[in-house]
């Protein structure tokens, strides 16, 4: 008599895949956003910690990567997480509201990317379907994502302590972005951006499946002048500003 052969196969909890199809309007790349977009778009790859000026498409190449893989049926919903840490002094409590009203205009780099490449009707579908969803980083803990797509913007802002606590969500079949610019952190000496974009900057961390990826100043795509600016800045001192 045989041995009914066990599966032995790990139990993931997930939600059901998108049926409709989206029409994604396509784009036309630059040879550096194509590499990036490959290196996403691989199964094999689970994190990518992106480093890059403002202007260089970080947040719209992520939004892209994450409705094709959405329609490609790969994940089952897209997660924007951003720190509400602002460049001015208010506070995101200062702001009326519940929590949702609260979090608008932080997700509005999101939004504004989305009506690039889908219609109206289709995000207000996805919307409505739960299909895209946001959440303050300080809300993270006792999370557990699997396949779903994680874009973390404005990574710079975000201390080494969470940080890990972001990256550590992440569960089976899922691929998270963390996108941060390191020439624009509101917290200064406390991002641990930088610290921890390094950290997974080798061989190793590349095997299980963790890279990092750099836009320069010639990768800027906004405009010229905002590339004349981002490689004017990079050559001021601004450490005596924050003493």
């Amino acid at each position: 008599m045989k041995t009914k052969k066990l599966d032995r196969s790990p139990i993931v909890n997930q939600a059901s895949k998108i049926k409709q199809h989206l029409n994604i309007r396509e784009r036309v790349f630059t040879e550096k956003q194509q590499e990036f977009l490959q290196l996403v778009l691989d199964k094999n790859v689970k994190m990518i910690f992106v480093s890059g000026p403002a202007g260089t498409a970080k947040t719209y190449m992520a939004v892209y990567s994450a409705l094709k893989l959405l329609d490609d049926k790969k994940i089952s919903d897209i997660i924007y997480v951003r720190s509400v840490v602002e460049s001015a002094d208010s506070k995101m409590g200062f702001l009326p509201g519940e929590k949702e009203d609260k979090l608008a205009p932080y997700i509005q780099p999101l939004v504004d990317k989305l009506e690039e490449f889908l219609s109206k009707g289709e995000i207000d579908f996805l919307m409505k379907d739960g299909r895209i969803n946001a959440i303050h980083v300080g809300f993270l803990r006792g999370l557990n994502w699997n396949t779903k797509f994680i874009i973390a913007d404005e990574a710079q802002n975000m201390s080494a302590r969470e940080l890990v606590t972001l990256i550590t969500r992440t569960g089976e079949f899922s691929k998270i972005l963390v996108l941060g610019d390191p020439y624009q952190s509101d917290i200064n000496s406390k991002s641990g951006f930088l610290k921890v974009f390094d950290s997974f900057d080798d061989e190793e961390s590349r095997k299980n499946g963790i890279y990092t990826f750099t836009f320069t100043e010639d990768d800027v795509v906004r405009s010229a002048l905002v590339q004349f600016i981002i490689k004017k800045i990079k050559k001021v001192d601004f450490s005596h500003t924050y003493k």
